[in-house]
């Protein structure tokens, strides 16, 4: 492996500029690309992003902030992609600079819309990179929590297992407790899943449904996740893990899942170009929702939640009825 100075992060939002903050506690220099050439000088100045994640310090000292991805990527052998997963490709298609040989880390949560992936198998198919050479970043964890520095948990999963411990230990702290795992695939397809099921339980929400429905709810959604990854992926794994389960949780039931408020403003009547419009942050499980449910069809999973979220998103059913059926189909 190389040393800590070969570390980037590609992206600007929330999540890159978490990470960007758990790196300073123990990287002397992070790489790291963002397109919006305004934020960059306001990071050099005031030490803080000041769209996303504003009320996290983040030391200029320690980063080399470029709107190139080109001098990114060519200069860092660690890449770590943190930019929604529906603008993936078009960050990809800038590139000029060779990705052979680096080692590329997912933050993404979510599938590659142009290619119907997750990110560790875009890169693998897309640009060759040998599996061992992918990583995945997963929670549960939001960006917020690690902004106010509260105690938080991480997975990073690699089959290389030096791969894993060295980003864990890039980015551990005394808030920041990390566990590594081997499952590259399994984790990436829960923290697409999760993003859905989120969904669901914002609209939940919305349509007045209470906290003993979200929780029968939840229920089946950890077990629709385990027959979907089973599907695509079977290995040996604990889907009660943190990496699973505990992200699935924070993102179903926490004020800050942007999953969720979406779902919440679809449940409300809102119409789901509205919802988009009105957040100022994307959601993934709009995106997820149709690659998922185009993935669960051609290995004939069992989805009844994907189904009805799909059935409301992109079939412009009505979320009461779709709901009133899904409660039928629940245990």
């Amino acid at each position: 492996m190389e040393n800590k100075q070969n570390i980037a992060v590609i992206g600007g939002g929330s999540w890159a500029t978490a990470i960007v903050k758990m790196l300073t506690e123990n990287v002397d220099q992070i790489g790291w690309y963002m397109r919006n050439t305004q934020s960059i000088e306001h990071i050099k100045e005031n030490n803080h992003n000041p769209k996303y994640l504003s009320s996290a310090d983040v030391d200029a000292k320690f980063l080399d902030l470029s709107d190139d991805i080109n001098y990114i990527v060519k200069n860092y052998s660690i890449l770590i992609f943190a930019v929604p997963s529906a603008f993936l490709t078009s960050e990809l298609n800038k590139l000029t600079a060779s990705l052979d040989g680096k080692t590329i880390f997912s933050a993404i949560k979510g599938i590659v819309p142009e290619t119907g992936l997750i990110i560790g198998e875009h890169f693998n198919e897309e640009f060759n990179i040998p599996l061992e050479n992918i990583g995945v970043i997963t929670g549960p964890c939001h960006a917020e929590e690690v902004a106010m520095e509260r105690l938080s948990y991480l997975t990073i999963a690699c089959i290389d297992e030096d791969k894993a411990k060295f980003m864990a230990k890039a980015i551990e702290s005394w808030y920041i407790k990390v566990k590594i795992s081997d499952d590259i695939i399994g984790t990436e397809y829960a923290a697409m899943l999760k993003n859905i099921y989120a969904v669901a339980a914002g609209i939940a929400h919305g349509l007045g449904y209470g906290d003993n429905f979200q929780s029968v709810l939840m229920s089946n959604a950890i077990r629709e996740m385990k027959r979907f990854i089973k599907k695509v992926h079977k290995m040996k794994r604990n889907i009660n893990n943190s990496a699973y389960l505990g992200d699935l949780l924070v993102t179903g039931y926490s004020v800050f899942s942007r999953n969720r408020m979406f779902g919440n403003m679809i449940g409300k009547g809102y119409t789901v170009i509205s919802a988009q419009h009105e957040m100022s942050m994307i959601a993934e499980g709009y995106y997820a929702t149709k690659s998922a449910y185009k993935i669960k069809q051609e290995n004939k999973a069992k989805t009844p939640i994907i189904d009805t979220v799909y059935s409301i998103l992109y079939e412009n059913k009505n979320p009461k009825k779709e709901f009133k059926k899904l409660t039928d189909k629940l245990d």
